[in-house]
This record gives C-alpha cells, structure tokens and sequence, in this order.
C-alpha cells in the first residue's frame, strides 16, 4: 500500500469546479466567530461540492489570511456571498425555494441519521455560533432541526466539524460526486 500523489488523485481545478453540478445543499454560517472554523467549513464545501457558502452576522468574510490557513483555497472555488443578518439570509433562501434546516439541538430536532433529504429540493443547511448556537430567530424561521447524535458528557462538537459530519452523511444519501 501507498499514498496516492496529488496528480493520481484527480482533482478538479477551479473552473472544473464551477462548471460542476452541485450537491443540492447551500451553508449558512449563523455568527460563526474562528477564522479558522470559517476556513475549515470552505473545504468541507468544497470537497462536497455545495452550492455555495452564506456568511452572516460577525462571520468573517474572505479574503483573510486565517480564513485561507484553514480553507486552502477552497475560498477560491466555492461560492459565498456576505448578509448582515442570517434571518435574513434566511428569508430570501425560503423566497427562493430551498427547505431551511438548522443543525441544532431542539426540542424537535430529528437524528441526523433519520433525515432523508427529498429528491429535487434544495437545502440550505444552518450552523451557528460556537457557544450560542444557531440564533433562535434562526431556528424559528427553519424548517427542520436535526442534530447529531452524540453520546458522551459534552453533547456538542466544534462547528466545522459538525459541518463535516453533516455533508458527508448527506452526500451519500444524495450521490453527491
């Protein structure tokens, strides 16, 4: 066994990635505060192939140096736009047709595990602040919760490994790739 070079790897480069379809996921990061979560969240996308990334509130926009240690470019290729408010990020996303899900934990949230994304719609997936949480005004506009089932004493993980956990889990139920 070895590792692959970059070359054997066959990955697209960016004009092959803009003109690539997409997963039918959009992000919205909800006050996401780490440079480095925002970076990290960027690859993620990418290696997914989502739509686009929605930064809102004190999310930090590129270009940035933190941001780019993490996304390695992956600001480059991925989409993004910048809203002052994720409410209403959010409002236009529902405008335009996409079914809002919030990744929190709530009094209603379904398993990550349970939610089986319909074919033909678009999803706009929301992740929020490190401490806080997605804002409730957020999570009163969504259409769905689903968290992440977690079984030890601290039942939260870091934002953009949540974002991870969460686009690899839909992707193969979606075909993403």
């Amino acid at each position: 066994m070895r590792k692959l070079t970059n070359e054997e790897l066959n990955r697209k480069s960016i004009q092959e990635f803009k003109s690539s379809g997409k997963s039918p996921f959009l992000i919205v990061l909800d006050n996401v505060r780490s440079l480095n979560n925002i970076g990290s969240i960027f690859r993620s996308a990418d290696a997914f192939l989502v739509e686009a990334v929605w930064l809102c509130g004190i999310t930090a926009t590129p270009p940035h140096r933190e941001i780019q240690k993490s996304a390695l470019g992956a600001t480059e290729s991925v989409d993004w736009k910048y809203y002052e408010s994720a409410a209403g990020a959010v409002r236009e996303l529902k405008e335009k047709g996409y079914t809002i899900v919030s990744v929190e934990q709530t009094d209603g949230s379904v398993p990550l595990d349970r939610f089986i994304p319909d074919p033909g719609r678009k999803y706009a997936l929301v992740f929020g602040h490190e401490i806080k949480g997605v804002s409730d005004e957020v999570v009163g506009l969504t259409d769905l919760c689903v968290e992440i089932p977690q079984y030890g004493t601290k039942h939260s993980f870091n934002v953009a490994v949540s974002a991870g956990i969460v686009l690899w889990e839909l992707a193969g139920r979606t075909r993403i790739g």
